[in-house]
């Protein structure tokens, strides 16, 4: 098994700071662990509170310097850039309102930036960042962690092979029960902003879960989504935003083929569920199934012959998922450490650059910029086509 990591030039840590994930903040704390996981980042710097003594008191806890334990992001922007041993990447990890003047801060200051999902709270900021971004020279990954998971990485690699021959059908859940109650009103940070349109976009449940679901069928598959037909609920009395929704999904045509058609379920209140996000993808020589909550495995149908299931590091899969391996066959590996995967694939990428602006290996894959705009670009379309009785509605 060859992990991510060791194909990476190894010219030193990489220098990160964060923006938010300070005390107490889940997000945070698993972007800290996957950007260490494969020794290719030390965190040096962060704005990690947008309370002064917060974040002073959360950085010392995390063992940076007190004059690298920033008041604000912009603060920290302006005089890490003028640093000469200043840092090199900066992970944001906030609340979604928070993530285009962050990141804006940091590209015009000449830092590579590493994004949570989605890109912003409204796609007027996702269209102007991602011009931004791509014409700032820097790189901008966007941690749609699901897609560095090897057996998602195996299942990409079949349909792009032909192995499922023409994409006909794509459906996609992600179904968790704990905003069931109004969490939002119990002191729950983590349900407070995402149940806030000021904080988390005019989307909820779609914008959190929905778009990971989303963005999962569209890597798998390769299909680009035309238009869609959104259902967005709210079902817990008082709550601003949804937390229940059903898309139906068009895909843009491929050559002489119909287009594929797709389903896509994401729910915060269905009770019984964690974190469950399957995957089916059917074409017209077999079908592919993948679940999160049994990510080492993936179920492969050739039309009329017997399902196959597929492990990870097993005898049936390819290089692609080989890549992004890091354990033995056997023993579970899934969440952090397909966000560390991520980060890895990051550090490679700004390791070339390092090298007098060098060329990024064509290899390397992180979810980028433009992704996040397309994800913005569903979650828009998804509350546009609500908003008219769930009417077909372009991206």
């Amino acid at each position: 098994m060859v992990s991510a990591s060791q194909n990476t030039p190894s010219s030193g840590p990489i220098r990160l700071g964060m923006v938010g994930g300070g005390r107490g903040a889940f997000i945070g704390a698993v972007h800290r662990i996957a950007a260490r996981l494969d020794g290719d980042y030390t965190l040096v710097a962060g704005a990690l509170s947008s309370d002064a003594k917060r974040a002073l008191e959360s950085g010392i806890e995390l063992g940076l310097s007190p004059d690298r334990c920033y008041r604000s992001f912009k603060d920290m922007a302006k005089i890490e850039a003028a640093r000469e041993d200043g840092i090199e990447a900066v992970s944001i990890v906030t609340p979604n309102h928070m993530h285009y003047p962050a990141a804006r801060a940091f590209l015009e200051a000449g830092i590579h930036v590493i994004c949570d999902k989605p890109l912003t709270s409204t796609l007027d900021d996702a269209e102007k960042l991602a011009t931004l971004a791509e014409n700032s020279g820097c790189l901008f990954v966007l941690t749609h962690n699901y897609t560095g998971y090897p057996m998602i990485r195996q299942a990409r690699d079949m349909v792009a092979s032909g192995r499922l021959g023409s994409i006909r059908l794509v459906q996609v859940e992600y179904v968790q029960d704990w905003l069931t109650e109004a969490e939002e009103g119990s002191g729950n940070k983590q349900a407070e902003w995402r149940t806030d349109p000021e904080q988390s976009g005019a989307g909820g449940c779609v914008g959190d879960i929905g778009t990971h679901a989303w963005n999962l069928a569209t890597f798998v598959s390769g299909l680009q989504t035309e238009s869609v037909a959104a259902d967005l609920d709210t079902f817990v009395a008082g709550r601003r935003l949804d937390d229940n929704v059903h898309v139906m999904l068009r895909f843009k045509p491929e050559g002489e083929e119909k287009p594929a058609k797709g389903m896509l379920w994401s729910s915060q209140v269905a009770p019984g569920n964690e974190n469950s996000l399957k995957l089916r993808v059917y074409g017209s020589k077999g079908g592919l199934e993948w679940q999160q909550e049994d990510p080492n495995r993936l179920l492969f149908t050739p039309f009329g012959k017997p399902k196959q299931i597929l492990t990870r590091g097993g005898a049936a899969t390819g290089a692609a998922a080989a890549r992004v391996t890091r354990v033995p066959p056997g023993h579970p590996e899934g969440y952090l450490e397909g966000f560390a995967n991520i980060y890895a694939e990051a550090a490679r990428a700004i390791r070339a650059r390092r090298d007098a602006g060098g060329k990024v290996p064509g290899d390397v894959f992180y979810p980028t910029v433009r992704d996040g705009l397309d994800g913005m670009r569903f979650i828009d379309a998804c509350v546009r086509s609500s908003a008219k009785n769930a009417a077909w509605t372009n991206l």
